[in-house]
């Protein structure tokens, strides 16, 4: 079986919390990796069967108490955060970072943006660690260009934890250009000492095409986890 046969297979879910926004654009990411896009709906304590999940942007549960914190306890978490520790792989974006931390598969925290005040515009990043599941497409010390788009983007973690985070190469991507949101040491995206879950502020799924985005950097995420998962079948 070739490469591309084996692509037929993938199936990747995004889920869909109330409030959130992008997952439409997410699975449109998806489709054009090569992989089929699986709908999950927060309410379901079932991944039916995917290879890997994608957790959108958007304000789940309107960002009431805390982005990320209501989200934490859908009942399709439960499910998502045992197979996520146990190497299945995860992508969360913006809101769905902010959901990651809260279920501590990442470490740290989103808050308020140092400026007070929602962020957006196109982003660009370089890319620290091309290890992870979802940037084996990269290479160390790539530049591109992704939207961002947030009001609680500022990415917080004690001393010890970004101490570590830097040490294990566990920063997956940082802020160039000027740091949109305060976040700590330039952080726009981390992973988990294994690399399958990661997490990012910016927006890969609106970088996918150039009819409508300002690059098509953000397809490499959604390749490499496709790539990752062929190789390791």
């Amino acid at each position: 079986m070739t490469a591309a046969e084996s692509l037929l297979g993938v199936r990747i879910g995004v889920v869909t919390f109330p409030g959130t926004l992008d997952d439409v654009d997410a699975a449109r990411a998806v489709r054009l990796a090569g992989a089929e896009a699986v709908s999950l709906w927060h309410a379901d304590a079932d991944l039916h069967d995917v290879d890997a999940v994608v957790l959108p942007g958007g304000f789940s549960y309107g960002d009431y108490l805390r982005c990320g914190a209501i989200a934490r306890f859908a009942p399709v978490m439960a499910p998502l955060v045992k197979a996520a520790e146990g190497g299945f792989p995860v992508l969360g974006i913006c809101n769905g970072f902010q959901v990651l931390c809260e279920t501590h598969l990442l470490p740290g925290a989103l808050t308020r943006n140092d400026s007070l005040h929602f962020v957006c515009r196109d982003q660009r990043l370089r890319v620290e660690n091309p290890d992870t599941m979802w940037t084996s497409d990269f290479r160390a010390g790539d530049e591109i260009v992704i939207p961002l788009k947030n009001g609680e983007g500022n990415y917080v973690a004690s001393e010890e934890t970004l101490a570590t985070l830097e040490a294990e190469g566990r920063v997956v991507f940082r802020y160039l250009g000027g740091n949109p949101n305060g976040s700590r040491h330039d952080i726009a995206g981390i992973c988990n000492e294994r690399g399958n879950v990661v997490g990012l502020m910016p927006h890969p799924e609106h970088a996918v095409e150039s009819l409508t985005g300002p690059s098509t950097d953000g397809l490499a995420l959604f390749t490499s986890v496709l790539r990752s998962l062929v190789q390791s079948a």
